[in-house]
């Protein structure tokens, strides 16, 4: 029972932040609330981060029940995965403003720009695929019931994610991002 409501917490988690993060929400909002719509993006900041810390909190609480045996080799893969997720994460990230994303700076259109240099010129999510070594990471170095539902909601909401971030940015970008999609794949890179 632990592990389904760990997956419901996950689903409704992903879910909140699909419908949140939607341009026709944001676009409806914005109209409605007029200039009070600055503090949109900081409330959403906090409730993203009051789900997952209860997330977090109601994994701590599950008992550890161990689905992998431990040893060198899992912490080692465990880490180094997750070292790399991390690296990833934060260097794609460098392209963002801090401010911005916690709602305490904002932009106009005109001065977001399309970002397809460094990371981005070999994936188009290089957030989503560190957070998957991250979360494959931990799987590996913990080897739990837990840690198998945290990867495998991710994983399942991967597509969902995609798709509704990709609709955003087809309409922020238009053509210029139709033609980045066609080339660019979207998590794994190209190895050719």
């Amino acid at each position: 029972m632990n592990y389904v409501l760990l997956a419901l917490s996950w689903i409704v988690f992903y879910t909140l932040h699909s419908i949140l993060a939607a341009s026709k929400l944001k676009r409806i909002l914005e109209g409605k609330w007029g200039n009070a719509y600055k503090w949109y993006r900081l409330a959403y900041t906090l409730i993203s981060l009051l789900l997952f810390l209860g997330i977090v909190i109601q994994a701590l609480l599950i008992p550890k029940s161990l689905l992998i045996n431990k040893g060198d080799l899992t912490n080692y893969l465990g880490y180094m995965l997750a070292g790399f997720g991390t690296i990833i994460v934060s260097k794609s990230s460098k392209h963002y403003s801090v401010m911005r994303f916690l709602g305490f700076a904002t932009s106009s259109k005109e001065d977001e720009t399309l970002v397809t240099t460094g990371l981005y010129s070999k994936i188009r999510h290089p957030l989503y695929a560190g957070l998957v070594l991250i979360f494959l990471g931990y799987f590996l170095f913990a080897g739990t019931i837990s840690a198998t539902v945290h990867v495998a909601c991710l994983l399942l909401y991967l597509p969902f994610g995609i798709y509704f971030e990709e609709k955003n940015l087809i309409i922020q970008f238009g053509e210029a991002y139709q033609k980045y999609k066609g080339e660019v794949p979207a998590i794994i890179p190209k190895l050719w």
